[in-house]
């Protein structure tokens, strides 16, 4: 659910009448779609609307009271409305919030002098103020619509998701749990040029965390996280009693990190210093902690974590966090994206997962330090990518999304598996290369990249690359 900021406008030799239908309509539309309205009431202002420098007054200054649960503002123009009015109330609000610009279909056998609306040309007028002002705003797909129509129902599924995007990127703290593996100079970030987009770097150091973790004496908390494992995957018969109780101590101390310094998502030195020196892996505190929707990156990627999270808040569903890894015999639209994995169990959509030992990692150290990797195979089904980094040399965050399928497979490979379907996929790479992107990306089931792009590039100032 969101809280809208609601203004509906009209000018003065319209019909005031279509300007109180349209209130009504945008009103019960949110309350249908399960959103909140946040508007004067209807005696407020002339035809409960904003057509005049008064209204703007009254609505600015109502807005500003409901300041900290206004998510975004839909503007509904009933007819021509009043853009000049429109534009100095979103000024005087100084709400800082995504605004969605609203026209109302006119009706061919009703463009008579008392019925018609010629919002069509008023949108026009109003998207000319606000660009004046520097406002930035979000138009629907369809020029004009029906309020009561599905068209409807879909740009406030989409803006929505514009809103929640922004709105959980302002202010956000990303906790970086231990230090970045040396070779990884991939992963490499500015947190400064983060902190100017108002996301905050929570860091502390692993050996903190394996201290808590080692001295954690909670009996029933422990009993509790050990069950929650059991129910979340498949555990291996293999696993002692002993590995399982100290991954759920593990899993304790990482969330309760997160939670207390008010973190949103977390990027994690999953190896090899937690296996020396504790003797697990982390894959299973971060895949439980992504479906509940904190999201955790490998490798200690900060940016990778703030993508997985901003899937999340468009999506709605746990994001997963995957290399891009083998090609897929000679199909060049497909390719095998797979982690150790930690991927949230949600992510694999339909199919049941395994927890058990790292593969890959158990070949160079004791496996019986390597408990935790959440394995199994990606189901079909639609498919949002992205990844954000920061550009160093060029001082800004940049970020590229697309949308694609996975397939169904049985790929005889460990870990977390995704087969993965892009159109112009090569094309796709060929820009992640030339564009010092990492080899990591994030993926979330549905399709999402609209929503992306707006929040991204209109309203967060990312450079935005959108794969076609």
């Amino acid at each position: 659910m969101m809280n809208f900021g609601v203004i509906v406008t009209t000018r003065s030799f319209f019909s005031s009448e279509l300007a109180k239908t349209e209130r009504n309509n945008i009103l019960d539309k949110l309350k249908l779609e399960g959103h909140g309205a946040i508007i004067p009431d209807i005696d407020a202002t002339f035809a409960g609307s904003v057509s005049s420098y008064d209204d703007a007054k009254v609505y600015s200054e109502y807005f500003k009271k409901h300041v900290d649960e206004i998510d975004g503002i839909i503007v509904v123009l009933a007819n021509f409305g009043d853009e000049t009015s429109v534009a100095e109330t979103i000024q005087r609000s100084n709400l800082s919030v995504p605004i969605l610009i609203l026209a109302c279909d006119d009706e061919t056998d009703k463009l008579d002098l008392a019925r018609r609306r010629d919002a069509f040309c008023g949108k026009i007028s109003l998207c000319n103020n606000l660009y004046q002002r520097n406002i930035k705003f979000t138009t629907t797909k369809i020029h004009t619509l029906k309020i009561n129509s599905d068209v409807m129902t879909e740009e406030l599924i989409r803006f929505s998701g514009v809103c929640r995007v922004v709105k959980g990127l302002k202010n956000l703290r990303i906790a970086a749990i231990g230090a970045r593996p040396d070779a990884f100079h991939t992963v490499r970030f500015s947190e400064k040029i983060l902190q100017a987009s108002g996301i905050t770097t929570v860091v502390t150091d692993l050996s903190e965390i394996i201290a808590k973790a080692n001295s954690f004496d909670d009996e029933n908390a422990i009993s509790s996280k050990i069950n929650e494992i059991k129910s979340y995957g498949q555990v291996s018969s293999k696993i002692s009693d002993v590995k399982l109780r100290n991954q759920a101590k593990l899993c304790i101390v990482i969330e309760n990190f997160i939670k207390e310094n008010d973190c949103s998502a977390s990027a994690i030195q999953c190896w090899n210093s937690i296996q020396y020196n504790y003797g697990c892996a982390t894959c299973t505190a971060m895949s439980m902690m992504g479906e509940k929707g904190m999201p955790s990156a490998c490798e200690m990627d900060v940016t990778g974590a703030l993508t997985m999270y901003s899937l999340y808040l468009a999506s709605s569903i746990p994001s997963g966090y995957l290399d891009w890894n083998n090609n897929f015999d000679e199909d060049r639209n497909m390719c095998i994206n797979l982690h150790c994995s930690n991927f949230p169990k949600s992510f694999f959509g339909n199919n049941d997962i395994e927890i058990e030992n790292l593969d890959v990692l158990s070949t160079t150290i004791d496996v019986g330090k390597c408990f935790g990797a959440c394995k199994g195979r990606v189901s079909p089904g639609e498919m949002t990518f992205a990844k954000i980094t920061t550009d160093d040399k060029n001082g800004k965050i940049k970020v590229y999304i697309g949308e694609g399928e996975f397939i169904e497979h049985n790929i005889d490979t460990k870990g977390g598996v995704a087969l993965c379907k892009i159109d112009n996929l090569q094309e796709l790479l060929n820009y992640i290369c030339k564009n010092g992107f990492e080899h990591h990306v994030s993926m979330a089931r549905g399709h999402v990249a609209d929503i992306l792009e707006e929040a991204f590039s209109n309203y967060m100032g990312f450079q935005v690359y959108r794969h076609k």
